[in-house]
């Protein structure tokens, strides 16, 4: 069986900001110091924006694994690993080796890739219902088949070619009625009796099978040499000799080779039962992309089977989370957002506290669990915080998240205004991207009740970084509206320097909402807002009261 050590995803939430990314990496690292029971892995729920993309580079960081759900899947089941067998043993070897086993199937292929599959009941047929005296040249059996099934010792010939044209026949005649039946090219199972040996290799045998181990006298082996007939000598008697020599033939002429159902790793629970609820085998190849075998899935291994083990960070709102979070086995959740809609089978590891980004909690768990922080953490943890708290304009900004992030600033060896201004640079290329891309490089989904909606947000130092985006998006937001994709869109325009922000919104209601959410008369789809640039602590609470009321 493949057992391996338990993988733990660390996560943050769809379309990924900054604080999302940067702490699944951090906080993957800590719980590797702390815990080497797991392998604490960081993933993605999205595509990284430009800001992110440019701390990454910065620190030399490589981006985590892009994950779309959570669902489990068959690679994080323990499932059989097993060698190809290959496709020209006997029958027999296949049998033995499913008892050794303890299997009713065996994978055939070479070279790593599966050509076909050889079941218990594939042998049984062969055995049973195979009665046809010309089977074992039509299966094109090999010699040394043979010779391994019947124990025999190959006196004259070559184990390694095969025999392919003439019948199987035993020699229980004399001589003279011999030489009606034998033709050339078959193969004869005879006893000692010198006359009957003879007559077989006259009458142009392919191969004698000399039975209870008889001794071969010089002539015959001389004259079986000089007409290219083999002789192979068997400890069994006649009539375990016949019944033996069917199961010499190659598992390739038995076995299936069309419509083989396999499973990849990637496929997720939901896929494999419904296949395994539709057939009856008993196990299923797995193979992956590439065409590389890699093992056998039982429907008993379904019921070893766990779900993914996952670590939330800077969410636990369940429209935020990765598709299948209901199926998985949520560890751990790092937040410093409201509580959301999150629920779980059994109590886990909540740590939320009221700062301005998840990096300032995972920082001081570094500090509590007297771990180093390593240069290159430090660097991503300390922009995650410049990036959530606007560079400490934002009044999410605690002094904790302050000291962090100087701190951290100091190990990662960065002038924080610098650093800073150099990253928030990177972010507002806006011009030449595609709308689409900057509208969900910072897209939150949230629900109240039967309301769903959703929240975006870009920041920048200058005005001048966004001229003619707000057209682009609020032509967007409104494709999005049409198409049925959203029931509502809020979209903040940030200018970080004079700390205001333009609110942008689309779909039914959102007009009223803004309006009575922040006293502000507006005919237009925007709305200019000085002072907010929080969306979390400044315009979440304030919408959700008013769709509240």
């Amino acid at each position: 069986m493949k057992h391996k050590k338990r993988t733990v995803w660390v996560t943050g939430h769809k379309n990924p900001d900054t604080d999302s990314i940067c702490s699944a990496i951090a906080y993957a690292y800590l719980k590797n110091q702390i815990n080497p029971e797991y392998e604490y892995i960081p993933v993605r729920a999205g595509h990284r924006n430009e800001e992110t993309h440019y701390v990454l580079e910065y620190f030399k960081v490589e981006s985590p694994r892009y994950v779309t759900n959570v669902q489990t899947q068959v690679k994080d089941i323990s499932y059989r690993e097993i060698d190809l067998v290959p496709e020209d043993i006997s029958l027999m070897k296949a049998w033995k080796m499913m008892r050794e086993l303890s299997v009713m199937t065996l994978p055939v292929g070479k070279d790593e890739r599966l050509t076909g599959l050889i079941t218990i009941g594939d042998i049984a047929t062969a055995y049973m219902e195979v009665a046809d005296s010309w089977v074992l040249s039509e299966a094109k059996t090999y010699y040394r088949n043979i010779v391994e099934t019947l124990e025999a010792t190959m006196v004259v010939g070559d184990l390694n070619t095969r025999f392919e044209k003439g019948k199987v026949m035993v020699a229980a005649a004399n001589p003279n009625e011999m030489e009606k039946f034998i033709e050339p090219h078959d193969m004869v199972i005879v006893g000692n009796r010198y006359e009957s040996q003879l007559c077989a290799i006259e009458m142009e045998a392919a191969c004698l099978i000399v039975t209870q181990g008889a001794e071969i006298s010089m002539t015959i082996e001389k004259l079986a040499r000089e007409r290219n007939c083999y002789i192979i000598v068997t400890p069994y008697d006649t009539f375990t000799a016949s019944r033996l020599l069917n199961q010499s033939m190659p598992i390739e002429h038995f076995m299936i080779r069309e419509q083989l159902n396999t499973f990849k790793p990637e496929d997720t629970m939901d896929h494999v039962k419904e296949t395994m609820a539709k057939l009856r085998h008993r196990y299923f190849p797995i193979v992956d992309t590439k065409g590389k075998f890699l093992g056998m899935l039982s429907k008993r291994n379904l019921l070893e089977s766990m779900p993914k083990a996952v670590i939330l960070v800077d969410h636990n709102e369940k429209s935020q989370a990765l598709d299948g979070i209901e199926e998985a086995e949520i560890l751990e959740i790092i937040d410093h957002h409201r509580l959301g809609s999150l629920e779980t089978m059994q109590p886990v590891f909540f740590r939320n506290q009221p700062v301005g980004c998840t990096a300032t909690i995972i920082y001081s768990m570094f500090l509590e669990n007297q771990v180093e922080i390593p240069k290159k953490i430090a660097g991503l943890l300390c922009s995650a915080i410049l990036s959530d708290t606007l560079m400490f304009r934002s009044p999410t900004c605690t002094a904790l998240d302050r000291e962090a992030c100087e701190k951290l600033a100091q190990i990662a060896e960065i002038q924080v205004e610098n650093f800073a201004s150099e990253m928030f640079h990177a972010a507002s290329n806006y011009e030449e991207r595609p709308v689409e891309d900057i509208f969900k490089q910072d897209l939150k989904k949230f629900a109240l009740g039967d309301q769903k909606f959703e929240i975006g947000q870009i920041s920048f130092l200058s005005d001048k970084d966004v001229e003619g985006l707000k057209e682009r998006v609020l032509e967007h937001m409104q494709e999005r509206i049409d198409n049925g994709l959203s029931g509502g869109i809020y979209f903040m325009m940030t200018n970080i320097v004079k700390e205001r922000t333009e609110l942008l919104f689309k779909g039914a209601g959102t007009h009223e909402i803004v309006e009575d959410a922040f006293h502000e008369n507006t005919l237009e789809d925007s709305v200019m807002l000085p002072g907010v640039v929080s969306r979390k602590k400044q315009l979440v609470p304030q919408l959700m009261a008013t769709m509240h009321q």
